[in-house]
Parts: C-alpha cells; sequence; structure tokens
C-alpha cells in the first residue's frame, strides 16, 4: 500500500504532463510530445498583476514556485525551432531552408547562457526563458501575414519576465540585465509592430491574443498601452530633446486609451486603471524636466 500511496502522491504533485498525441516538427521531421501545463488543485495562486501586464503567482505550499510562462513556447528538441503553439505546425514551407540553416546558431547562442539547457526533458526556468528567445528569432524568419513582429515583442516581454525570475534565484548571474535587455527589445519591436500595422506594412490580423502574459488578452488596447510604458522605462535617455518627445508621443497613445475606455464598456478595468496611473508618471516626468 506504501508504494501505491507514494505512486498517487507523485501524481498528484505533478505540475506538467507531457501530450498525448505527437508533433511533428515542420523543419527537421523529428516527432516528440509536447510538455503541458496541469490546472486546478491550487497549483497556480493568482498573484498582483504588474504594470507590465505581467500576471505574478505566488508560490503554493504544495507545489512551489510555478511559472506558466516556461510552458507556452512550443520548442522542437532536435532543431530547436520554436513558435507558438498555434503557428508551431502552420510554419510556411518557404522559410523551413532558413531556419534549417540557423539551426546550429540558435542553439549555439542559448548554450552560451545555459550550457545544459535540453528539450527533451521536463523544463525549467532556463528552458522556459530559452523557448521565449528561440520563438523571437524564429519569428523573424515568418512572413507578414503570421504577424510576427508583435509576436515577437510578447516573447521578448516573456523572456524578461522569466529572466526576471532567474534573478530572484541566482542575484549573482547577471539574469537582471538580460531582464533589461529583452524588455528594451520588447520596447522596440512592440513600436515597430504597431507602427507597420499603421502604415499597411505589416497587418495584425495574424494574431488572436495578444497578451501579454498568458492568463488574459489586453487585445489591441494593450499592446497600446505597453508601447507607451515601455517608451517611459526602457527608452533611449541619451538625448533629452529626443526622449521629451518619444514621451509626448507616448502621452498621447495614453489619452487614445482613455477615449476608447469611455466609449466602450468591454474595455477592461485594470486597463484603464495603470493606464491612468502611466499617464501621471509620463507627466510627472515631463515636468520635472521643463
Amino acid at each position: 500500500m506504501s508504494l501505491l500511496r507514494q505512486a498517487k502522491e507523485e501524481r498528484e504533485l505533478k505540475i506538467t504532463f507531457y501530450a498525448k498525441e505527437a508533433t511533428r516538427c515542420p523543419v527537421c521531421d523529428a516527432t516528440f510530445y509536447r510538455e503541458e501545463l496541469l490546472s486546478g488543485g491550487g497549483r497556480l495562486i493568482a498573484g498582483p498583476l504588474t504594470d507590465e501586464l505581467h500576471r505574478v503567482y505566488e508560490p503554493s505550499a504544495k507545489y512551489g514556485d510555478i511559472h506558466p510562462l516556461a510552458y507556452t513556447a512550443t520548442v522542437c528538441p532536435s532543431c530547436w525551432y520554436a513558435s507558438t503553439d498555434g503557428d508551431f505546425s502552420e510554419m510556411p514551407a518557404k522559410i523551413r531552408g532558413v531556419l534549417e540553416m540557423d539551426r546550429d546558431s540558435r542553439i549555439a547562442d542559448v548554450q552560451r547562457i545555459f550550457p545544459s539547457a535540453d528539450f527533451s526533458s521536463p523544463r525549467s526556468l532556463a528552458e522556459g526563458a530559452s523557448g521565449q528567445y528561440l520563438t523571437l528569432r524564429c519569428y523573424g524568419f515568418f512572413p507578414k501575414d503570421f504577424s510576427p513582429t508583435i509576436k515577437q515583442g510578447i516573447a521578448a516581454m516573456r523572456a524578461g519576465w522569466l529572466f526576471d525570475e532567474l534573478h530572484k534565484k541566482l542575484p549573482t548571474e547577471n539574469y537582471d540585465w538580460l531582464s533589461t535587455l529583452f524588455k528594451r527589445k520588447a520596447r522596440f519591436l512592440y513600436k515597430e509592430a504597431i507602427l507597420r500595422e499603421q502604415s499597411g506594412q505589416e497587418p495584425l490580423s495574424g494574431i488572436k491574443n495578444f497578451g501579454p502574459d498568458s492568463d488574459k488578452n489586453y487585445g489591441y488596447e494593450g499592446a497600446l498601452y505597453l508601447v507607451a510604458l515601455l517608451e517611459l522605462k526602457y527608452g533611449d535617455r541619451g538625448d533629452e530633446e529626443r526622449r521629451r518627445a518619444a514621451l509626448g508621443e507616448a502621452k498621447r497613445t495614453i489619452a487614445k486609451i482613455f477615449g476608447l475606455g469611455k466609449s466602450s464598456k468591454n474595455k477592461p478595468g485594470p486597463l484603464l486603471e495603470k493606464a491612468r496611473d502611466l499617464y501621471d508618471d509620463i507627466n510627472r516626468e515631463l515636468n520635472e524636466s521643463d
């Protein structure tokens, strides 16, 4: 009975499982079983929502720390091609060649930071952050109808958050520097995605869930909010005049969200609250530099 009880307890303490249906990699033709996050049973204890629209989860006494974003990227354990789950098998055949050529380089780049990274075993935070980086990298080869730029921005934000968690656990390893690096990359990508959409260069119709986290979709307005927030937090401070111009543009973006919020009953309340706070923060910096 003790062995049966032990087996039962081990099952109950699991936080992930492997899908029954195999996934075939469209780049290297390898097959694998995707690791999925279990829900329920008190595994996820939702905490606060940060200004970056990131949901923080409290550690569970039974399960410990769980980071859902570590499992959102689908990564081939053979060639390390990665994307969101919805796009993984839909990869256009015309980009297979460039993704094959990039294989050794993307693996080597990850292994410079995480020499023991392994996508054939249960994921740790290291594979979670690596998976987001690989997603960002691989979307760089996707055509515009997939809305790759905004998806790269989301992957960059998620990588930044996972590096934040790594920094908490290993504060001497400079993961905070990597977090800031990815969030600065996200700033560029979010802004670029909006500019491309507005100029007709790249539609946003290829994305269904703007995230940026996995718990809630804040839509196009959430993306506009992040453009302004990331400019304030991670924008270039080297040129005061350019900084003021960028913040002025960010302030106008937030004003648009206010307008939309007043005219729509479906606008997420938390987003409006955070937009108001951001508007005040931008005004504060602009006034301080007068």
